[in-house]
């Protein structure tokens, strides 16, 4: 092995803003600008739209103030991994890399090269997934995966040059960003808010009724039907609001991690929030609720768009979009690489994954995750995508948490810089509330999330096989 690879290590070259900048631009891609669609046909007017949003926030920015105080007592690379390791043991932290590797991260690359080659045929229709490039047998090749497949390449080839080039690239993309969402808001809110539908919005925003797609009409809903609704609908706001884990994975790179990683946490899921909630304000403010569940292809933003700046406004929110997309993608291609490295020093993934390039960044780790990504990009549906991911990870936010109150009795000694805000009652409270979506989701997506909880679990023998390859590491 070449010894300046061999004797590399992580450069800490990652400041607040930095870390506050991977979590923004991680967990905002496409889903504010497509989500809303679902969640009011799901649930059927402007006041279960915004408190579903609002709901949203909370639970994002209490699981991240909570995941504070772990970034604080491991600051290292891994994250999530590593907390679920020294809380539990080896077979959940894998059950999560495993899970990570198989669907969350990678499934999340595909799922938002998806949304980025969706708006580019926006824009250049040739690049649509109508488009058929090439066929074998029941197997298609569309102008939309290739895309999607290019950009996740070239993503990937940027950060394996080095964390420099891909924090400058992820702190430009996310700042244009924030001031383009920024924009469409304020935008909204001054040129095409209109009285009129501000207050026909909320004349009855707390009926609560869904839309039944097999007859075309609203159904009234209440009881354990408004429950499943609310979990159903949930699934796209989580799914927007997630990916604030990343900038954990990182920590190895992070000035200062046991201060800056939980603060970035913080400020990033604080930021993400307050703009989720105020774009979802400003849909409503400028179109009817009819027009936000039935938007073209669920495009709630390109609507409002219309709206606010003309025929010029849609093109706009697309070229938005795919930056959004595309800084996204840079960040979870970043972060996902740093898990599956720690992972293979424990000899848990693929040896060659621990092995740091000339650039001090996990090279091997990175094009491994991208060829899956991929692979992803051609077999994944961007919704089924969606409802294998947040499962999961939901599981894996109420273990992580749990692990605080584990450790809390285990390892008092830890030194403790930053201790979860609110314990243990938001913690309990988020657990509480994270359980019952995943109950509601296995009842009523279960064909989907089923099939999530199957591949965690698929993960249990692989464990045991790797056997060997862990103890040789040891």
């Amino acid at each position: 092995m070449n010894k300046e690879i061999e004797d590399a290590s992580f450069k800490r070259e990652l400041g607040l803003l930095d870390g506050t900048m991977l979590v923004v631009g991680s967990m905002i891609g496409s889903g504010i600008f497509i989500v809303s669609a679902d969640i009011a046909r799901q649930v059927g007017s402007a006041g279960w739209l915004i408190l579903i949003w609002v709901l949203t926030g909370l639970v994002t920015v209490v699981a991240a103030v909570s995941y504070g105080e772990l970034s604080a007592m491991f600051p290292k690379a891994g994250g999530q991994y590593v907390y679920l390791k020294e809380a539990y043991n080896k077979l959940i932290a894998f059950l999560y890399g495993w899970s990570f590797f198989a669907v969350i991260q990678t499934g999340t690359i595909a799922a938002v090269g998806v949304a980025f080659s969706k708006f580019a045929a926006y824009l250049y229709e040739p690049l649509s997934d109508t488009n058929i490039l090439y066929s074998v047998g029941s197997f298609h090749l569309n102008a939309a995966q290739l895309v999607s497949i290019v950009t996740i390449i070239l993503l990937t080839y940027i950060n394996s040059r080095g964390v420099r080039e891909s924090k400058i690239l992820q702190t430009f993309l996310t700042i244009i960003k924030i001031f383009s969402l920024l924009g469409l808001i304020v935008g909204g809110f001054l040129i095409a808010a209109n009285t009129e539908v501000w207050n026909a919005n909320w004349a009855d925003a707390w009926s609560t009724r869904s839309f039944d797609a097999q007859h075309g009409s609203w159904i009234s809903i209440g009881g354990t039907a408004l429950l499943s609704g609310i979990a159903a609908a949930m699934v796209g706001s989580l799914f927007s609001s997630d990916a604030w884990v990343g900038v954990t994975f990182i920590a190895g790179e992070i000035k200062k991690p046991e201060r800056n990683v939980g603060l970035s946490l913080f400020f990033g899921t604080f930021i993400v929030s307050v703009i989720y909630i105020s774009a979802n304000l400003m849909y409503i403010s400028v179109m009817p609720l009819n027009e936000i569940a039935f938007a073209k292809s669920d495009r709630v933003a390109v609507a409002a768009a219309q709206y606010i700046f003309g025929d010029v406004g849609t093109i706009t929110i697309a070229v938005m979009i795919m930056v959004s997309t595309f800084a996204c993608n840079n960040g979870l291609i970043m972060a996902g690489a740093r898990v599956y490295y720690t992972m293979a020093k424990d000899g848990l993934f693929f040896k060659k994954a621990a092995e740091l390039n000339k650039s001090s960044v996990p090279g091997w780790a990175l094009w491994f995750q991208c060829f899956w990504a991929s692979f992803l990009c051609l077999t994944g549906k961007y919704g089924d995508l969606l409802d294998y991911v947040v499962i999961i990870v939901m599981i894996f936010y109420i273990l992580t948490i749990y692990g605080i109150f584990i450790l809390r009795r285990k390892r008092p000694d830890l030194v403790r810089p930053y201790k979860a805000f609110g314990y243990p009652v938001l913690p309990a409270i988020y657990m509480v509330v994270a359980a019952a979506i995943c109950v509601a989701l296995l009842v009523t997506k279960f064909s989907t999330c089923g099939w999530g909880v199957l591949i965690m679990i698929a993960g249990i023998p692989v464990y045991y096989l790797s056997k060997p390859k862990q103890e040789a590491t040891q």
